[in-house]
Order: C-alpha cells, then structure tokens, then sequence
C-alpha cells in the first residue's frame, strides 16, 4: 500500500473529515497521522476505490503520494 497525504479545504466540517477517514479504513487503509497545523492527515490506502473516492470529493484541496524529499 501507499501512502498519501491529503488536505482539505479550510471550510471542510470535522464530520467531513472524519467520515473520509473512517471511508479508507473501511476500504483496507489506515490513518498513519493526523496533521494538527493543517486539515488533513497521511494514510496508507490500497489502489482503487479508497483513492478514486478521495480524489473525487469536493472537500479534497490536495491529495499526493507521500515521498522522500531532499535538497541536493
């Protein structure tokens, strides 16, 4: 599974969110953190129907595979 990580637009309700959290663990996900300083959180989620769902909400302000980064 991959990990992404998602944002939600800043008027997103607290039961949007939610409701999209417990959506990937009933898909086979799960909630690997929950971002304090933005609306939003990382999850491991299987190919298909968990990331189609997401992607496809009009809550969803980003949503992108979580991946090493470095400065050289």
């Amino acid at each position: 599974m991959k990990t992404y990580i998602v944002t939600f637009k800043p008027e997103t309700t607290d039961s949007e969110i939610q409701r999209a959290k417990d959506d990937i663990v009933a898909k086979g996900g799960s909630i690997e953190h929950e971002y304090t300083l933005i609306r939003g959180f990382s999850a491991k989620m299987p190919d298909g129907p968990a990331i189609s769902a997401l992607e496809a909400s009009p809550h969803v302000e980003n949503m992108e595979m979580d991946q090493e980064v470095t400065t050289q």
